[in-house]
């Protein structure tokens, strides 16, 4: 079969990292990416070779800065099978006409609402419902972390009631226009929305309560889940460690915060310190009666890129379940942070 011709539509935080995992698969061609300014990001983009497609009318002003034009945004639309939208939240709800004007198909991001796309995606919980939707939309990073540990225990013991506090991150490390404020900033109305979203993808009862705090590496969770089953550590431990995109850490061997989580990264040469995977403290688990206390960590700006790839080969039958996950994990090097 020909590979799958993607375009990523807005070139930031999230859509430079599934570009980049984009020219990582042997199913898929990168036809290139939109951008709207012609910055550095702009330039470096187009010194890698990838092509940009930019706003009509603009295209004079990113050639006048250096920038190699290919052109519009509605151009890259017409040539590609499909379009991965990360542009900011909301927006991605306003370019849908245009997709459907061309009749490509649409990936959205978790700051689109669900019914965007009448479908939200994870691809541990629903990756077969994924084959041959037109809209799919990828859930936020916490949700998407969230989802991952829910469904290996739901599938173990049922889940009777979950409850997580998140304390996020403030703004990503590049974001200098939100910076860093010095204070605690609680999400309200409580419960926070982590809750329903997750039930978009896995139909569990939950509920979240959400804290921004004055931090740019990860998110932090502290969940509470009561299940239906009696559970067992040990073997919630050996379970959790069978799933690459989830990676067990203990406080000791010194790692007893986001920081050190970012410092493995790091030293383990991991591309902008990206961490995939969901990060579990096994030193927190704790088994009480029917319910499980744990805390994990969640690296906000590369959680989600596996699951976009994922949801391409799912709309398109290019594999199924096991194999893309295992395609996406090799590719992308997710497993390899084990110590």
């Amino acid at each position: 079969m020909a590979k799958v011709k993607v375009g990523v539509n807005g070139y930031g935080t999230i859509g430079k990292r599934v570009a980049d995992a984009i020219l990582l698969q042997d199913d898929m061609e990168l036809v290139g990416v939109s951008k709207t300014k012609p910055d550095f990001i702009a330039k470096i983009a187009s010194s890698k070779g990838i092509n940009i497609y930019v706003p009509e009318g603009s295209e004079e002003t990113f050639e006048n800065k250096g920038v190699k034009v290919s052109g519009t945004i509605e151009d890259l639309i017409t040539k590609v099978d499909v379009i991965v939208d990360a542009t900011p939240g909301g927006v991605g709800a306003q370019n849908k006409p245009l997709y459907e004007k061309h009749g490509v198909k649409a990936i959205f991001q978790g700051g689109e609402k669900h019914e965007v796309a009448g479908f939200s995606f994870n691809a541990y919980v629903n990756y077969n419902d994924a084959k041959r939707r037109k809209f799919v939309r990828v859930v936020s990073c916490n949700t998407t972390g969230l989802l991952r540990t829910l469904h290996v225990i739901n599938e173990l013991y049922g889940i009777k009631e979950a409850f997580a506090v998140i304390i996020r991150r403030a703004a990503d490390p590049a974001d200098d226009k939100a910076g860093i404020i010095n204070t605690l900033e609680p999400a309200i109305p409580v419960p926070s929305h982590h809750g329903p979203d997750v039930r978009t993808v896995l139909d569990v009862p939950i509920e979240t309560m959400a804290v921004k705090t004055p931090t740019t590496l990860m998110h932090l969770h502290a969940l509470q889940v009561k299940t239906e089953k009696k559970p067992n550590k040990e073997e919630l431990l050996e379970t959790f460690s069978s799933y690459k995109r989830i990676l067990l850490v203990s406080k000791n061997l010194g790692i007893k915060s986001t920081a050190k989580i970012v410092e493995i990264a790091r030293d383990l040469g991991r591309k902008r310190y990206d961490i995939y995977e969901v990060v579990l403290w096994e030193d927190s688990i704790s088994v009480k009666d029917y319910s499980i206390y744990l805390y994990q960590a969640v690296h906000q700006e590369a959680i989600v890129v596996p699951e976009n790839i994922d949801a391409i080969r799912a709309m398109f039958e290019l594999a199924e379940k096991e194999e893309s996950i295992k395609k996406t994990d090799e590719s992308l090097s997710i497993g390899t942070l084990e110590l």
